[in-house]
């Protein structure tokens, strides 16, 4: 008899260790951005519309600015009347290889990788990336990144100073500035984001938090490699940054030393940027400090990308819900345990089909269709009305002018509600740059889910 209950508490034992291990000691590990990730690789265009959408809810763009970052123009870029000679006779001088002065790749950056790790170790050294490097270890160090070697830096026979130095001239040779020409002018726009007073007038306060969620929706427009790029040197930046007692080297020296490699046009001067390069080295200051928080997909984002692909507001299933974060977690397991709601029928085309699932459940969407939670809900009501005194204030800040009184009725105007909005994947309303555009909701809750014949007819 004890024999046997000594059996069963080591079988006990064993499946509360066992449980321990799985939910204790090992957590699953889940990516939160999972589906905004999912969005863009497989439904690039709904990806691009949700995050320029609200980008130009943010900051103005006017048509042919709108236009260089989305790629249908070319960027148009302060430049030196002698750029194209400027700029045949620096491609003929730089020797080009595997990394230095060949376009960004991921195999570039695991070369470059080794040398933000060794600074990463050295960040006490005082004035790092201010004091240049040995020049002959430079051109030996170059030669060894360029050929594709994997290096131990760690020996001595490299300063830090000659890694710092290196990885300026790794980026100030891309043949594009890490953050793109393509984003040149929403940088600049960014940097105007200030706050209203009272009155509604324009002060000289930055709006941090919009600022913050402009970068964040701008980064998710960089190719791959440079954001991969760009998170692992802002990360750097931040932690030397945070060793200025040591090191000397704040924010703001950081960004002076840093914005011509990785921001200013190519193969211009200071005079060419002129009033620019103050807004510049504050912006680049500005991503340091927050570096922490520019990674992240917004919220609503976040909500939009997991509504298209799961297509309810509930979780659905308990694996989702088995991510060992703590108590936190038991509050939701009831939402999970919730069965999954009928499959909608959808009318349309496969972008911007319109769901209609029985009364009560959650839309689906089928075939590429998304549907969003209805206009009526408290958040919705806040965020546009949030944004509605927004630009009012902004119009009301305005001088007085034919343009400001068109604008008032333009404004007023759209007070009025719309029968039937435009679909929020329209290429004719993305580019619009009217107020229209502005002041309508949030792409992610305009599609609204219908109810099927049978029941509309009871």
């Amino acid at each position: 008899m004890a024999a046997r209950n000594d059996s069963n508490n080591k079988n006990n034992n064993k499946h509360d260790r066992s449980q321990e291990a799985a939910c204790g000691s090992k957590p699953v590990i889940f990516n939160p951005d999972f589906f905004v990730e999912r969005l863009r690789h497989d439904q690039p265009q709904a990806f691009s519309d949700i995050v320029l959408s609200n980008l130009t809810r943010l900051i103005d763009l006017p048509g042919e600015e709108f236009a260089q970052l989305t790629g249908d123009a070319e960027p148009r870029l302060p430049s030196h009347h002698h750029g194209f000679l400027r700029s045949f006779n620096f491609l003929k001088r730089k020797d080009k290889g595997l990394v230095f002065g060949a376009p960004l790749t991921e195999e570039g950056i695991a070369q470059i990788y080794q040398l933000i790790e060794y600074l990463s170790k050295n960040l006490h050294v005082e004035g790092l990336f201010r004091v240049p490097g040995h020049s002959l270890r430079q051109a030996a160090l170059r030669e060894m990144l360029n050929s594709g070697a994997e290096i131990v830096l760690e020996t001595g026979d490299f300063h830090p100073n000659d890694a710092a130095t290196l990885l300026k001239t790794f980026l100030g040779e891309l043949p594009e500035p890490l953050l793109t020409h393509r984003h040149y002018h929403a940088h600049l726009k960014i940097a105007e984001r200030t706050l209203f007073d009272e009155q509604g007038n324009k002060t000289d306060v930055p709006d941090k938090e919009r600022q913050i969620e402009a970068f964040q929706l701008l980064f998710m427009l960089l190719p791959p490699a440079n954001r991969s790029l760009l998170k692992l040197l802002l990360d750097l930046l931040y932690h030397t940054a945070r060793n200025q007692h040591t090191n000397k080297m704040s924010a703001i020296n950081l960004a002076t030393m840093f914005a011509p490699h990785i921001i200013w046009p190519k193969h211009v001067t200071a005079n060419n940027l002129q009033s620019n390069i103050k807004r510049l080295n504050n912006g680049i200051a500005f991503l340091i400090k927050h570096s922490q928080k520019l990674f992240r997909a917004p919220a609503y984002v976040k909500e939009y990308a997991r509504v298209y692909f799961t297509g309810s507001k509930t979780l659905q299933s308990k694996d989702d819900l088995a991510l060992c974060t703590g108590p936190a977690s038991s509050s939701l397991e009831e939402g999970a345990l919730t069965p999954p709601p009928p499959p909608p029928t959808c009318v349309g085309g496969p972008r911007g089909a319109a769901c209609s699932p029985s009364r009560g459940a959650a839309c689906s969407p089928s075939r590429g269709a998304a549907c969003s939670p209805s206009r009526g809900t408290p958040a919705v009501s806040r965020h546009t009305e949030e944004a509605l005194r927004e630009l009012q204030q902004h119009i009301s800040s305005l001088p007085a002018s034919a343009k400001k009184k068109k604008l008032i009725r333009q404004f007023e105007k759209q007070q009025t509600p719309v029968a039937d909005p435009p679909s929020p994947f329209s290429r004719k309303h993305r580019r619009s740059r009217s107020l229209g555009g502005i002041i309508k909701e949030p792409p992610s809750l305009k599609k609204m889910c219908v109810l099927p014949a049978k029941e509309t007819s009871v």
